[in-house]
């Protein structure tokens, strides 16, 4: 550790951010860079615990001591090579991630955790500002051939280890350009494509083939890959969204979330605006879904100028410390509040939708919503309507956003013939990675379910090396999980 007494010195710091009536006039990323003595003096509070807990709440095993350590010492070089010993890209992690590492810092247990998520970004930052980070292709080439499916977190992990390891690389994608949710789920102001598309350039020079437009088990057949490439990585994601079976559910101006994020990212990248149909501008808004999803809609609706906007959780406000039995080194569920609430929003808990009402042409104007009580039975947990709490909110636009339940079925999974789990998700041995199907592996949403984007890099690495093991008999490659 590089200062003894810097937990004892040194308070937690937040993140700087935009103004919000600045930030509320474009798309431009929300955070500011972190002055770099401020985020020393920050990088100092890592104390020398003995036992760093922040690496098992970490899925990708961080060596977060070591850089936080290097930070404060000025020695960035060092910290980004610490960083990358173990992550692909930090930069989505050190914007997206939630960070459970911090939910389980030693620091935690009485004081506010070490400001982890930010160090990480900055390092990364600075790496690129000093042009650090260069193409690595493998010195030597297997002659194998991997086709991964889905160019998300997941695929993109797997696709850069395996290209790294000497295997020839094609990364399938049926979007028109790649980056799965990275590219048309997360709003610009949350992480500007800027980021994502200087990777891919790292990543083309590395060897990776990338093939927009290529949807596997419609216009790509399950035969051709199979044909044509010596194993092939599912990483599809889980994109069945959970959908809201009230009454009124077919009235027009109800949408899922993604298909609502997508159409002002395509704005972002300068595409024309055909069909867009679905807009916040001068709108009611309701979002269904307190998560990051609805946060999401949040900030764009926010941004598209709508007239209001509500978001429902249908479980109780969370506390604002630990309860008693969400002990460290637990992730907290605690109150939280996104950028995107900062910029204006009603948030409303302990509520269900009961039905959407309709204007008389067949539009939704409001939505019809009940107060609900959690009951758990035997760790059932269940909700009971309270009588005569029936209100309406006023809504010409509501937005789905409650999560996905696994990856859709049609298509490529029914055509490979993989085994399913009883939640839907693809079963893949937890050592090799392989699925039911010989040389078929699979990570990421696709395989776990709706999860971190930390967690999708992870398994990301560890199918890669599942995959390079299948094919070579041996591996080096590291297997986070």
């Amino acid at each position: 550790m590089g200062k003894p007494t810097g937990f004892i010195e040194f308070d937690r710091e937040k993140q700087p951010y935009r103004p919000v009536e600045e930030r509320l006039q474009d798309w431009n990323q929300v955070m500011q860079p972190w002055p770099v003595e401020s985020l020393k003096a920050q990088a100092s509070r890592c104390m020398d615990c003995g036992i760093p807990f922040c690496h098992q709440g970490c899925p990708l095993g961080n060596l977060i001591p070591d850089w936080n350590d290097l930070v404060y010492r000025d020695q960035w070089m060092e910290a980004i090579e610490r960083l990358h010993a173990t992550n692909n890209f930090p930069e989505f992690t050190g914007t997206l991630c939630p960070a459970p590492c911090e939910g389980s810092c030693v620091l935690g247990i009485n004081e506010d955790p070490v400001t982890i998520k930010a160090v990480e970004l900055s390092i990364i930052d600075k790496a690129w500002e000093n042009g650090w980070i260069k193409p690595e292709p493998a010195e030597v080439l297997t002659g194998k051939t991997v086709a991964v499916v889905g160019s998300g977190p997941a695929g993109l992990a797997a696709a850069q280890q395996l290209a790294r390891a000497g295997h020839a690389v094609t990364l399938f994608e049926r979007d028109d350009r790649i980056g799965g949710l990275l590219r048309y789920g997360i709003p610009e102001f949350k992480m500007e494509k800027k980021q994502l598309d200087r990777r891919l350039e790292q990543m083309q020079a590395e060897g990776v083939i990338f093939r927009t437009n290529s949807h596997a088990g419609q216009n790509l057949s399950v035969e051709e890959l199979q044909n044509d490439f010596d194993a092939i990585v599912l990483s599809g994601g889980a994109c069945n969204a959970r959908d809201l079976p009230a009454a009124g559910r077919e009235l027009k101006g109800i949408h899922q979330a993604m298909e609502f994020l997508p159409i002002q990212n395509k704005l972002c990248e300068g595409d024309d605006a055909e069909n867009n149909s679905i807009s916040a501008k001068d709108k009611h808004v309701i979002i269904i879904g307190g998560g990051d999803t609805g946060a999401d809609c949040l900030g764009t609706s926010n941004r598209q100028g709508c007239k209001s906007v509500h978001q429902l959780e249908i479980m109780p406000k969370p506390p604002n410390s630990r309860h008693e039995d969400n002990p460290w080194p637990e992730w907290p569920n605690i109150f939280r509040t996104a950028s995107a609430h900062e910029e204006g929003v009603e948030r409303v808990y302990a509520v269900n939708t009961k039905r959407f009402i309709d204007d008389g042409d067949g539009n939704v104007k409001a939505l019809q919503l009940v107060n609900v009580e959690m009951k758990n039975s035997d760790g059932r947990m269940s909700f009971e309507e309270v009588k005569g709490s029936e209100q309406e909110l006023p809504c010409d636009l509501a937005l789905l956003a409650m999560g996905f339940l696994g990856p859709e079925k049609p298509g490529m999974l029914e055509q490979l013939g993989v085994e399913l789990n009883s939640r839907g998700n693809v079963v893949a041995d937890p050592l090799t990675w392989m699925t039911s199907v010989d040389g078929v592996f699979a990570a990421g949403d696709m395989r776990r379910g709706q999860s971190l984007i930390v967690w999708a890099i992870a398994e990301g690495r560890s199918v890669a090396a599942g995959v390079d093991k299948y094919l070579m008999g041996a591996t080096d490659l590291p297997r986070p999980v």
